[in-house]
């Protein structure tokens, strides 16, 4: 049985979408949770925070230990998708992709260790299926997604005989809020969803809650030897060929 009471935990990008259904399933169960992002969060206690500045993972992990003294949980899920070819894509949207959606994860665990091995704590990372394949004019973002797959299996390998697991979730198509404001802005909305929905064995995309269900069960102590694992999340649609 997880004992959730007096645990704590940090979710970067936590106000909104799939960070926030992950805040939600960890609060449910007493766990105390702190969000970090631009902008203030009604729902759970905030740090204001842009990953896109490099000491920014310092402050926020010192900032949680400030006000909570422990760190028992890390979900890195802040994220970043700007669109373009390789030819496309300047230096700048490639460094602001690799800092937000790797290099920011990377210095949020480093920060973070110390306290997570006192607390025998975990970490859950938030990959993407283009961390294994790739969507049209992505390459930034698929190649900061495979990082945080890879950097999610490096952690496991050197922390788990300190007691800290660390795995990731690769989710497909999720209803986020986001996502929705996208299909409601086309022209076709009821086509849209029903063409997207074909791709999936399931015949549905995904909803947040079914990620933050996954989040909290690699959390818990119910997953003690689980580590290491990229956990993909999409309805069975990289599983699916398509017609000849």
């Amino acid at each position: 049985m997880t004992r959730w009471k007096d645990k704590v935990a940090l979710v970067t990008g936590g106000r909104s979408g799939i960070g926030a259904a992950i805040a939600a399933c960890l609060a449910e169960k007493g766990v105390r949770v702190f969000t970090a992002q631009r902008g203030k969060d009604a729902v759970n206690e905030a740090i204001e925070a842009d990953f896109l500045r490099p000491q920014e993972p310092e402050h926020v992990i010192g900032e949680v230990i400030r006000r909570a003294g422990r760190l028992d949980m890390l979900v890195n899920n802040a994220g970043l998708m700007r669109e373009g070819t390789a030819l496309e894509t300047s230096v700048e949207d490639w460094t602001d992709t690799l800092q937000l959606n790797l290099t920011a994860p990377f210095m949020l665990i480093k920060h973070a260790l110390p306290h997570l091995i006192e607390a025998k704590g975990g970490i859950v990372n938030i990959g993407s299926i283009e961390g294994l394949g790739s969507n049209p004019r992505h390459p930034a973002y698929c190649a900061s997604k495979g990082g945080i797959h890879a950097l999610t299996r490096a952690i496991a390998v050197d922390h788990g005989a300190d007691d800290v697991r660390c795995n990731a979730i690769a989710p497909g198509w999720i209803d986020t809020e986001l996502n929705t404001a996208f299909v409601e802005s086309l022209g076709d909305p009821a086509a849209f969803r029903a063409e997207i929905g074909s791709l999936h064995p399931v015949g549905r995309t995904g909803k947040p809650e079914e990620i933050g269900a996954l989040a909290r069960w690699l959390l818990s102590d119910e997953a003690a030897f689980v580590t290491g694992q990229v956990w993909t999340v999409d309805g069975g649609r990289m599983s699916k060929l398509s017609l000849p």
